[in-house]
């Protein structure tokens, strides 16, 4: 049974930085893709980014991209997503999510994952 952890959330001033973990027992073993999506209050979620298990392969969305960074490592079965020079925008519940059949990551659609994680709330304000 999957079962998806994320943790390392919390209030952060602009320009500052945090790193959430996502925890499972089953990565790397078992899955292609591990993403990382956001959701604001009255937004839909979106993605943030997304690793390729095979290769550690890492995709970003416009958004993020140059300021975020995912990480894996397998012997902890751990996923990172590193926010550097965070904005007020970046300020959402952020999630991690998994799937035994998804083999390829998007940057810009959240793929039907099975596997969520119960979020974790980053909010970016002086």
């Amino acid at each position: 049974q999957v079962h998806l952890v994320e943790s390392g959330g919390g209030l952060v001033q602009p320009g500052g930085s945090l790193r959430l973990t996502c925890e499972d027992s089953g990565f790397a073993k078992k899955y292609y893709t591990i993403g990382w999506f956001r959701q604001a209050p009255g937004k839909q979620r979106e993605v943030v980014g997304c690793i390729v298990t095979s290769d550690d392969s890492a995709y970003y969305a416009d958004s993020v991209k140059g300021r975020f960074t995912i990480s894996r490592d397998s012997a902890k079965n751990t996923v990172y997503l590193q926010m550097d020079s965070l904005k007020p925008e970046d300020t959402a519940t952020y999630y991690c999510a998994t799937d035994p059949v998804v083999r390829y990551c998007s940057v810009t659609d959240v793929l039907p994952y099975k596997y969520w994680g119960q979020g974790t709330q980053v909010t970016v304000s002086s």
